[in-house]
C-alpha cells in the first residue's frame, strides 16, 4: 500500500504507512518517524508513533502544511533508499506463567470468554493447534518479539511476535473487556503480545505475569530513574518462563534495588532477517546471553 497522509486540523499529519500489520509495515513506519525526529525540522513539535503508522504534531506559525508534506515525503524516499538497519535493544523479560493472580482474575470473568469452561491458556493452546499448554508457552517464549508501539496506556508495549507469519500466535480478545487486569500481566490480542504497565481494564487474554515493572511515574525503580517508561518502539523482547520461587525472588530484588534486566544494544538488519529468520533468531538470543 502506498503511504497515505492525513492532515488532522492546522497541528497534525497523520501518516500510514500500511494497513496491514506486519514486520515490514513496522519497520518502514518506526524508520520514518525516526528520520522525521534525527532531521530537526524546525515547526515540529511533537511525534507519536504507533504500529504501522505516526503522527506528528507541528506549530504552523512556524511551518507550513504543505512544507511539513514535503519534507515527510523526502525522509520517506530517504528511508526507502537506505538500508533497513536500526540500532536497537534486545531486553530479556522474565514471566510466571499460569501464575495464581491472573488465574484468579481470569475466573472471575470467565462469563466474557470464548471458553468459560477452560482458562485463557487453555484456550489459545487449542486454537493455535498445540498439544498442551507447555508447548504453547515454549512456542510464546521461544521466539523474540518487535514493540511496533509504545502507549494507549502510560508504558505499555505492543509486540508482534518475530516468526514467519504462519507460526504467529493468533488469539482474539474477550468477548467483553474485563474491568480487571493485575498489573505487568503478559496478555495477547489478535496478532499482538503486551505486557499491563498498571492495573485496569483490559480484553487481551491473560498468559502470566512479569516481576519486572516497566513503568514508574514515580522513577524510585533503580532502572526507571532516568526515564519513567521502559520500552521503546524497536525494542525486541525474549520472554524468560520462571517458576514461582524465581518470581518472588525477582520482586524482592526490584524491591531493593537490586534487579537489572538484561539489556544488550544490537543492529537489527529487516533483510538479514527475512533471509534466515530461525538463525537470525538464535543470534539474537545469544547476544542477550552474552555470546
Amino acid at each position: 500500500m502506498p503511504t497515505r497522509y492525513t492532515f488532522g486540523g492546522d497541528e497534525h499529519l497523520f501518516v500510514e504507512c500500511s494497513d496491514e500489520m506486519s514486520l515490514e509495515a513496522f519497520f518502514k513506519s518506526l524508520s520514518m518517524a525516526n528520520g522525521v525526529k534525527e532531521s530537526g525540522i524546525k515547526g515540529i513539535t511533537e511525534i507519536c508513533p504507533a504500529n504501522a503508522s505516526f503522527q506528528i504534531k507541528f506549530d504552523p506559525d512556524q511551518i507550513k502544511p504543505d512544507d511539513v508534506l514535503k519534507e515527510v515525503r523526502a525522509i520517506e524516499g530517504a528511508a526507502e533508499r537506505a538500508e533497513p538497519v536500526i540500532r536497537t535493544r534486545i531486553v530479556e523479560i522474565p514471566v510466571f506463567y499460569n501464575d495464581p493472580w491472573t488465574h484468579e482474575t481470569l475466573m472471575r470473568f470467565r462469563e466474557r470468554h470464548q471458553e468459560p469452561s477452560g482458562t485463557d491458556l487453555d484456550y489459545a493452546t487449542r486454537i493455535n493447534g498445540y498439544g498442551d499448554v507447555d508447548d504453547f508457552v515454549a512456542a510464546h517464549s521461544g521466539s523474540p518479539w518487535f514493540v511496533s508501539m509504545v502507549g494507549f496506556v502510560a508504558g505499555l508495549p505492543f509486540m508482534y511476535q518475530m516468526v514467519e507469519r504462519q507460526r504467529q500466535i493468533q488469539v482474539p480478545k474477550y468477548l467483553r473487556p474485563r474491568t480487571d487486569t493485575p498489573r505487568l500481566t503478559v496478555g495477547h490480542g489478535g496478532c499482538f503480545g503486551c505486557i499491563y504497565s498498571v492495573r485496569g481494564a483490559g480484553g487481551y487474554q491473560m498468559f502470566g505475569i512479569t516481576p519486572m515493572p516497566i513503568f514508574d511515574p514515580t522513577q524510585t525503580t533503580s532502572y526507571l530513574r532516568d526515564f519513567m517508561v521502559f520500552f521503546r518502539p524497536g525494542d525486541i523482547v525474549k520472554f524468560k518462563p520462571i517458576d514461582r520461587d524465581a518470581y518472588d525472588q525477582a520482586v524482592e530484588d526490584v524491591d531493593k534495588g537490586r534487579f537489572s534486566p538484561p539489556v544488550r544494544e544490537v543492529s537489527f538488519d529487516l533483510r538479514e532477517f527475512q533471509k534466515d529468520i530461525t538463525g537470525y533468531n538464535t543470534r539474537l538470543e545469544g547476544m542477550i546471553n552474552g555470546h
